[in-house]
């Protein structure tokens, strides 16, 4: 039976997968090896991937983004494959490898955005104006004084001719210019710290250590990696919106060993709050228009005077 909406299609969608046992990491070995969602298996769900798009992405777009990364998909489960696709499509996120990346985590299909992919939400939430993010290298002149005042409290001048292959990266760094002009602290993740987040917390880059394949993002997109824990901290530190409190949730998820779809964004609940950010700048641009002039009652054609030679005459 065909659904009309896509409440109803993600609903059903999310169900599925949430009662697929295929989908749990420790049911991986049962995978058959045939390749997920490829050629016209994912072209019959294009109705609810253009269905989940927001309406400024092309699912033609999406779909031809998808493709390529379809074949590196081949041992995981479909279930898994279709919930990492719409988890995308939710966000408007192109798994281009740019906005957003749908791995095989233990022939697990995966979606993560990557660190372009925060900052293209962080703009979409109409709450920051600007991001600034980027590793500070050896040999760099940088200077950063928490107490100082903004635009004295961080100065980065990158060594633009020194080769950074030759240098290791001391700390990434990310700030937001915010709407009305202000700015957020300064997030600062060191390169100990991105090391240890990556130890303790990434599953993926866990596993791909004890099976000797090291073939994780943190292996292979280390540098990026390291801005996104940047962003991600900044994140915290700046004004976030519906979508951005649902990006966290759902990379938790995938640790966590979690269906991704079930913590997606909601597209009603992130209108509604779209809609009174809207509403709140509006009542605020209102209170800074100055009050209307008040009309003037016009007056009569002014009577000329009499000259003093008139009078004179008179008497």
């Amino acid at each position: 039976m065909a659904l009309t909406t896509l409440k109803e299609r993600v609903q059903q969608r999310a169900a599925a997968v949430a009662s697929t046992d295929d989908i749990r990491p420790d049911r991986a070995d049962d995978v058959e090896e045939t390749p997920a969602g490829h050629g016209h298996d994912i072209e019959q769900y294009r109705a609810d991937i253009e269905a989940a798009l927001p309406k400024h992405v092309s699912v033609d777009l999406f779909l031809a983004s998808l493709r390529p990364v379809l074949p590196k998909l081949r041992k995981c489960t479909p279930a898994s494959v279709m919930q990492a696709v719409i988890t995308a499509a939710r966000f408007g996120l192109v798994p281009d490898g740019q906005q957003a990346v749908i791995t095989a985590d233990d022939r697990i299909a995966t979606f993560l955005a990557t660190y372009e992919g925060y900052v293209e939400l962080m703009y979409r939430s109409g709450l920051v104006k600007s991001v600034i993010a980027n590793l500070v290298y050896e040999g760099d002149d940088y200077e950063f004084v928490p107490t100082a005042r903004v635009g004295e409290d961080f100065v980065h001048r990158p060594n633009v001719l020194a080769s950074k292959k030759d240098r290791r990266p001391l700390f990434a760094y990310a700030f937001a210019w915010l709407e009305g002009g202000a700015r957020s602290n300064v997030a600062v993740v060191t390169l100990e710290e991105a090391e240890e987040i990556r130890d303790e917390h990434s599953k993926a880059y866990q596993r791909a250590e004890a099976n000797g394949e090291k073939n994780s993002l943190w292996h292979t997109r280390f540098d990026r990696m390291h801005l996104k824990t940047a962003i991600r901290r900044l994140v915290k530190l700046a004004p976030k919106s519906a979508e951005l409190r649902a990006l966290i949730a759902v990379e938790q998820a995938a640790e966590d060993g979690k269906p991704q779809i079930l913590a997606a964004v909601d597209r009603d609940t992130a209108a509604l709050e779209a809609e009174a950010r809207q509403a709140a700048r509006a009542a605020e641009a209102s209170q800074d228009v100055p009050a209307p002039r008040l009309a003037v009652k016009a007056r009569g054609p002014a009577k000329p005077r009499r000259r003093n030679r008139d009078r004179n005459k008179r008497r």
